[in-house]
């Protein structure tokens, strides 16, 4: 079978890249405007040590792009589709972004961003779209994390919030949904269900009931960064 796309990708974070990907997605999707244009995948998670060279071009070049198009109104806001924390601290470091979409880095697995990053974006007016709230399906019954097969450590951390949700009759994957909202630099968490039936199941998942003695207990048991914020409960 003959792959349907034979086409080799380039990946262009520059001036011109940014501005003939944006005019040919207005044609595509038939708009004269859009609220947010991301620049996505970059950073060493994706493209390794040739990240240097693209985080260079977004720097010199992409960024003043991404810039006039919101000054122009053209785009509401700009910002970065990606899976790690430094990528975004150090865009920080270059512009003024408004959102960053962070990709399974700000989950009931894990809070790294507590740290360093969600405090920088605090200062910066940079808020958070939380996206894969289930890391790669890891929290909802598979062993996959980061788009690959778990880690021990991983599927461990897993294992034993499972088995506080199992104790309050919680769902995890309505825990994995609610969390992110509860901090209030997060604008909206994306779970990214494919069809009809996933989209019915996430609604569920939002609007179930989860008393607040399952997540102190999350809290007692060290599964969760001790400055995360955590729903209200019922």
């Amino acid at each position: 079978m003959n792959d349907p796309l034979p086409f080799h990708v380039v990946y262009d974070y520059g001036y011109d890249g940014i501005m003939r990907a944006f005019e040919d997605n207005l044609q595509r999707l038939g708009l004269d405007r859009i609220d947010i244009l991301l620049a996505h995948d970059i950073g060493v998670f994706t493209h390794g040590e040739d990240n240097a060279r693209h985080f260079a071009d977004l720097a010199e070049g992409g960024y003043r792009a991404m810039d006039e198009l919101r000054r122009s109104g053209q785009v509401k806001a700009i910002g970065l589709g990606v899976n790690e924390n430094q990528v975004c601290m150090d865009a920080l470091g270059i512009g003024d972004w408004d959102v960053f979409l962070l990709a399974g880095r700000y989950t009931l697995l894990e809070q790294s961003p507590l740290d360093t990053l969600f405090p920088a974006c605090r200062s910066a007016g940079t808020t958070i779209i939380c996206g894969g709230p289930f890391n790669s399906g890891i929290l909802v019954g598979r062993e996959t994390w980061n788009y690959a097969q778990a880690p021990v450590e991983i599927v461990e951390k897993a294992r034993a919030l499972a088995d506080v949700a199992d104790a309050f009759a919680v769902p995890l994957a309505a825990a994995a949904l609610q969390f992110p909202l509860a901090n209030d630099l997060v604008t909206s968490v994306i779970p990214g269900p494919r069809d009809k039936g996933e989209l019915q199941q996430n609604l569920e998942w939002f609007m179930t009931p989860i008393p607040r003695d399952f997540w102190v207990t999350l809290m007692s048991k060290r599964l969760l960064h001790e400055g995360a914020p955590v729903p209200a409960g019922n």
